[in-house]
């Protein structure tokens, strides 16, 4: 019973490392891009992501990627466009679907944020080798191929 109690509060350990990880990654993006002057909260960052990927996508197409709620991402995407980092057009084959790329800004600001993305990830790792960063890759999709297994 003892072993079972450890192994469950090592997990939760492994678990609040890897929050902590993820907050001070992401906090670190966002405060980079603050500096530069414009304000974009995380989820705006996904839905950039999403459409730097899928230029031309609709609002359905994130909906369906990311399973959020359509009301809230129609909100978030108003505000993208309302700060002039989407740029939408009806579509030519049925004008009642809307799609949208990044604007000029928001290939800009979705770059930026990438690059300081990648800033972190590279001091993150400062001083781990190629096979320990294989090992922690392994390890991380045995826990994700755990998850995914028990949600069947």
């Amino acid at each position: 019973m003892s072993n079972k109690v450890n192994k469950v509060n090592q997990s939760d350990q492994v678990f609040d490392a890897i929050h902590s990880i993820m907050h001070l990654y992401r906090a670190r993006q966002l405060r980079g891009l603050r500096d530069t002057g414009h304000e974009v909260t995380h989820m705006e960052y996904k839905a950039l992501g999403f459409f730097a990927r899928h230029p031309g996508a609709t609002q359905g197409d994130l909906v369906a990627h990311s399973g959020r709620d359509k009301a809230q991402l129609a909100r978030l995407l108003k505000g993208l466009r309302d700060k002039q980092l989407l740029d939408a057009a009806a579509d030519e084959a049925d004008r009642r679907i809307t799609r949208l790329t990044l604007s000029a800004q928001g290939e800009k600001v979705f770059h930026g944020l990438n690059d300081l993305g990648l800033q972190a990830s590279s001091a993150a790792v400062q001083g781990m080798s190629a096979e320990q960063l294989s090992q922690l890759q392994a390890l991380l999709q045995q826990i994700r191929g755990n998850l995914e297994a028990s949600e069947d």
